[in-house]
């Protein structure tokens, strides 16, 4: 349907006011196509709060979206800061594992509000949970609030990290 409806937006060439659509549907059009009415950066903004899951994990598409994301804010090695991960939004729960491991401690809030993980993500996550080094401090510091904060990560610890928690 969004693919339908793209076709009727762009039949008359490329709107204007792509900021007005749905942001769902700019998963179809490509960034290259919104440049000629705003940058990369904000294309890819918007992508970050559009519904990634309209198009499913793994597929060729959001593979590309992610490594264009990549491109477009200039991101050379698997580094990523906290403005990039504010742009990138969703397309963060397709970061490979060594993304979530060089980056850190900073990807954790952006990736508790995924929906799954795999494997490799589960285990960088893991790593750096343990690792003590992220804002959250080792997992025998931990609170109720810290626990509330990484609520969506909760399922992907361990037996390891739980049995450090404090009661």
């Amino acid at each position: 349907q969004l693919r339908c409806l793209l076709r009727m937006v762009t039949l008359q060439g490329i709107p204007e006011d792509w900021d007005s659509y749905p942001k769902d549907l700019l998963l179809f059009l490509s960034p290259s196509a919104y440049a000629a009415t705003g940058s990369c950066t904000q294309y890819f903004r918007n992508i970050g709060n559009a519904n990634v899951d309209v198009l499913p994990r793994e597929s060729p598409e959001r593979k590309k979206l992610l490594l264009e994301a990549l491109a477009c804010l200039g991101i050379p090695g698997t580094q990523i800061n906290e403005e990039n991960a504010k742009i990138l939004g969703q397309l963060v729960c397709d970061l490979g594992g060594e993304y979530i491991r060089t980056s850190g401690g900073i990807l954790l809030k952006h990736l508790s509000q995924c929906g799954s993980f795999l494997p490799d993500q589960e285990e960088a996550i893991r790593d750096v949970l343990s690792s003590g080094n992220t804002t959250f401090g080792p997992p025998a510091a931990w609170s109720a609030f810290t626990l509330r904060e990484l609520s969506g990560l909760i399922p992907v610890l361990d037996h390891s990290i739980l049995q450090q928690i404090p009661k």
